[in-house]
Order: C-alpha cells, then structure tokens, then sequence
C-alpha cells in the first residue's frame, strides 16, 4: 500500500512509519518537525517537511491507499493554558486533512486518538461504551476529531478506525521517546538514570492503590503499530470505530520506578509530592474489542520489556538526547 503518514517523525508515528516501511509498504511522512525528531523518520520513506493544513491537499491524490494521522499537540498541562493552539493545531488541521483526502479520494484512515477523551473514568477497565468526558483541551480536540470522523464515515463513506491509546512505552530499533518537553512516567525517570535529571517525583503516595501511587497501563510501542496496520487493513466503507488500545494491566509508580532500577542499575532517586489535579487513581484500558475486531495479539506486555526495549533506545542516544537540566 501507499500510505501517508502525518507526525511521522514523530515518537509513536516514527515506529509505525518504521514498521510499515519494512513489510514492504511505501511511506510518504508529512511532518513540520514542531516536536518531531529527523532522526525518527526511517530510511526508506518519503519525507514532506511542512505543515500538515497546509501541505494535505497537495501531497494527496488517488495514488494513495490510505493514510495514518499522528500529527498533533499532545501536551496535556500546555493544551489547557493555551487552548487556541490545540483547536488550530489539532482540530481545523484534522478538518483540513479530511476535506484533502475527500478531495483525492483517499478513504482509508486510522486516527490516533487518546485515553484522555474518557476523562476521570467510573470504573475500570475501561470499555469504549463508557462516557466521553475529557478534562483538558487535548482531550477535548481528540474527541471532536473523532465525532467529525465519524460524520465522514457516515455522509462520504471514509473508511476508519480511531485508536485510543493508554500509556505508550518503550522501543523499537531505532525509534524510541526522545522528546523536548517529556511528560511520561518511563522516560522521565530513565533521564534520572542518566544523570539528565536529579530525581523522579512521585505525585502523591496515598492513592487508594495497593502501594499508595497511581497505577496505569503501559502498551508497548511496537504492539501498537501492529494494532495500526491491523486496522488499515480491515477498515471498511462507512464506518468509523473506536477501539482502545492498552496492555489490560496496571502497573504502579512505585513498580515502574523498582523495574527501572533494576534494569538500568541505577539507584534513581524518588521524591513524593503533592498530587496533581485530576490525575485519577488508577486507569487501565480494556482491549478486548480490539483484540475480537482486529485480531490484534499483543505480545510485549510484560512491563521488563518495555522498560528494557526504552532503556536500549535511551542510553543509545548521547550527545542526540533531549534532556532537562538538573
């Protein structure tokens, strides 16, 4: 298949573009490099630098098969303190990319979406039937991307499906977390291991948890480029799903920071603080869906794994880490 992929040099977008290219598919990237790394584009596809809204309509035409859009603003904490960059960088972008692909008569997508459309959730696991309820911009810009998906399946026949990740970690070959602004758990605390960072906070150990910090779901990188692929090929006309995407298992802070130290070797220094607003106790994704519609069998969900797959990438970069100061 020819294939565009938007944010291709981007972290989850750079492994699934990687992952494409080497079952023989042809990639175009479409990616301005805001927050994506050159280095994350894969040898073997087509690179486009610029902006996505501005670039859509002319990258696309009827030779393309289908087309995967990672492109986004995903910082949560950013998105709430300036909303406008997150309607206009994520909404009338998605907009603009739809009406481009209507235009060449591309019908084929796969949207990544996010966890945080659900909000503070009732209960978990969390099922896609569970009410969308996002506390923050960037989730809010995700799930007006998906209801207007889900009216281009209905009124044009777009064939497509939006994946609702949980916490993405890990590594694949050369592609891996190696961000300016980081916000995740994995890499954050491995940039303790490095001497990047003098400590990792712990915000709040007195969660009703069984060790007192928060638990989550971490879904291996390269797990979830195989869901990708899976749904490009099994999309069908007019319909638009929605389906999650996690490893069905909650991991604590206080777990992920012991397998860190013990695959790094190091003793990474761990500080409690105050809680964050809105972070809930516990979130973890039901991905039985996925599994029944896609066949999709995930088989890097031991959290060792993950961290080792991340900790091969991270300590492989030097001078090319992104890293805050001590």
């Amino acid at each position: 298949m020819k294939l565009l992929v938007t944010g291709g040099a981007g972290y989850v977008g750079g492994v699934c573009a990687t992952v494409l290219v080497e079952r023989g598919h042809e990639v175009v990237v479409l990616d301005d490099f805001s927050t994506g790394n050159r280095d994350g584009v894969p040898a073997g596809a087509t690179l486009v630098e610029g902006d996505v809204a501005e670039l859509a309509s002319t990258v696309l035409n009827p030779s393309f098969d289908g087309v995967l859009h990672f492109a986004a603003r995903s910082l949560v904490g950013e998105s709430v303190v300036k909303p406008e960059e997150y309607w206009h960088g994520n909404v009338v972008t998605s907009l603009a990319l739809l009406d481009a692909m209507r235009a060449a008569d591309v019908t084929n997508l796969v949207f990544s979406s996010t966890a945080a459309t659900y909000g503070e959730p009732e209960q978990v696991p969390i099922t896609e039937d569970m009410p969308t309820r996002p506390t923050n911009t960037y989730g809010a810009t995700k799930l007006a991307i998906d209801h207007a998906i889900t009216s281009y399946a209905i009124a044009h026949g777009l064939a497509a499906t939006s994946l609702r990740y949980f916490n993405v970690a890990g590594a694949y070959r050369a592609a891996g977390e190696n961000r300016v602004v980081e916000t995740h758990l994995i890499p954050l605390v491995l940039q303790v291991a490095l001497g990047h960072r003098a400590d990792i906070k712990i915000f709040g150990d007195d969660w009703p948890t069984p060790d007192g910090t928060c638990v989550r779901d971490y879904i291996h990188v390269a797990d979830l480029a195989d869901a990708h692929l899976l749904a490009l090929e099994s999309n069908a006309a007019g319909i638009h799903r929605i389906l999650n995407l996690g490893s069905g298992e909650g991991f604590s802070v206080r777990e992920v920071i012991d397998v860190c130290r013990e695959v790094t070797g190091h003793p990474i220094p761990a500080v409690v603080a105050p809680r964050r607003a809105g972070d809930p106790a516990v979130l973890v994704a039901s991905s039985r869906r996925a599994i029944g519609e896609l066949g999709w069998a995930p088989s890097r969900t031991d959290l060792r794994t993950v961290v080792e797959d991340a900790w091969a990438f991270t300590s492989s970069l030097g001078d090319r880490a992104h890293s805050a100061p001590r």
